[in-house]
């Protein structure tokens, strides 16, 4: 919604700055203009990227207009769960949840979860994680090395659709200068004309550096930014599971771990001691 707002104010803008100086708006449309610089723009995308890069960029994009980011229900439920799962070893052992890692989609607590249970890529670094503990005797630091690394190969693999907008926003306004210098090369051809059919030839051709230069800066490159910050969010979700699971190896203690995940989520998202608490406490009645 707000990226939709964005865009909104941003064309409202720069149109309504343009109308208040009078501006014609029939000379800012330029079809051909449009054809160049969109179409250059997204062969340039086609070139660079693969398949699989094409198919990340297309998700990437539907998630930033669907608005699925974080929420403070989100690391809550995520406490609850680890909550449970982390009692159950306490009281069964690490044997009793292989069950419910082999078929989380079966498993009585993660079903409980539902919204997590969606998040494949969370849910898969806290199964992977628990299988490793119930088959290796590895040490906390060596654990923490491991998901260190998991957690920045994921990242770099988020950012890969902000990238590649990235270049192509990059690449807009030498695009936009390629139109442009096409509308003065057909100009040329109108030398012998008055000067006010020139200059709303010359006109004409500017708006495709004036296009190029807005898409950079006003709608592909906040684009771009857009999905480092979903790919940021996803970062900071795994760090939370990550220092839960790390507390609980060096002190299995349930309270303890979910203390540790509570205080490293991000400020704005967190819950306090007390509101957490009555949460875990509630569903364990």
């Amino acid at each position: 919604m707000f990226v939709i707002i964005g865009m909104v104010i941003v064309t409202s803008s720069v149109i309504g700055g343009y109308l208040m100086e009078h501006g014609n708006m029939s000379l800012l449309f330029q079809p051909a203009e449009l054809v160049i610089i969109f179409g250059a723009s997204l062969g340039g995308f086609i070139i660079a990227s693969p398949m699989k890069v094409i198919k990340a960029v297309q998700g990437g994009i539907m998630r930033m207009f669907m608005g699925k980011i974080y929420s403070k229900n989100d690391y809550v439920e995520a406490l609850m769960l680890l909550s449970e799962i982390f009692y159950k070893i306490r009281k069964e052992g690490l044997v009793s949840i292989e069950t419910d890692l082999d078929e989380p989609n079966q498993s009585a607590i993660f079903k409980r979860f539902p919204k997590f249970l969606k998040n494949h890529h969370a849910l898969a670094f806290l199964t992977d994680t628990l299988r490793t503990l119930t088959i290796t005797d590895i040490e906390a630091h060596e654990l923490g090395s491991l998901l260190d690394y998991e957690i920045d190969a994921h990242f770099e693999e988020a950012t890969i659709p902000s990238k590649s907008i990235g270049h192509v926003a990059d690449a807009l306004p030498g695009l936009g200068i390629v139109a442009a210098v096409l509308g003065v090369v057909l100009t040329m051809k109108k030398i012998s004309e008055p000067p006010e059919v020139l200059g709303q030839s010359i006109g004409a051709a500017l708006v495709g550096t004036f296009l190029g230069v807005l898409l950079c800066y006003g709608f592909v490159g906040p684009v771009s930014r857009n999905l480092e910050h979903l790919a940021n969010e996803d970062r900071e979700f795994l760090t939370v599971i990550k220092a839960a699971l790390l507390a609980f190896v060096n002190t299995p203690s349930p309270q303890v771990a979910i203390e540790f995940a509570r205080r490293v989520i991000p400020g704005d998202l967190k819950p306090s001691f007390l509101e957490l608490e009555a949460v875990i406490k509630k569903a364990r009645k």
